[in-house]
């Protein structure tokens, strides 16, 4: 990903929580052998994140992650950062408010979390969020 200078909604940009980063090791299997020496597994890392885009013309306020599988974990959430260079998946949103409604799937308890990232985003669009890090783009 590459840190923008300007928001642009049209780059799909993403603000991120550089704290929340983390990264699991995962056990795979392998379809035909790993190459000598590999280990059987990888590094699946995410990240926090929030996101403004067009929905039936209206903007709109999302949260939740980006994430990656890697061979090699990366140390931090910049070098994750920096080597998530495939943004085809985008984010994975969690929650949305568009300034009338939310839309998630979550506890109400986690609902209202959202809500007081989210109102305050929408309401000071394109402003970065407090707490987050941006605009990052793929």
């Amino acid at each position: 990903m590459i840190k923008m200078e300007k928001f642009l909604i049209s780059k799909g940009p993403y603000a991120v929580d550089l704290a929340s980063f983390n990264a699991t090791w995962n056990e795979t299997r392998w379809q035909g052998e790993p190459p000598p020496g590999a280990a059987k597994g990888s590094w699946h890392c995410t990240i926090r994140a929030v996101w403004f885009r067009r929905r039936r013309g209206e903007t709109v306020a999302s949260i939740g992650t980006l994430w990656k599988s890697f061979r090699e974990a990366p140390v931090t959430a910049l070098e994750f950062l920096e080597q998530h260079v495939d943004g085809r998946y985008g984010g994975d949103a969690v929650g949305r408010w568009d300034g009338d409604g939310y839309w998630g799937n979550v506890s109400l308890e986690t609902q209202q979390e959202h809500l007081k990232i989210l109102r305050p985003m929408l309401a000071n669009y394109p402003a970065v969020p407090a707490g987050f890090d941006g605009w990052w783009k793929f």
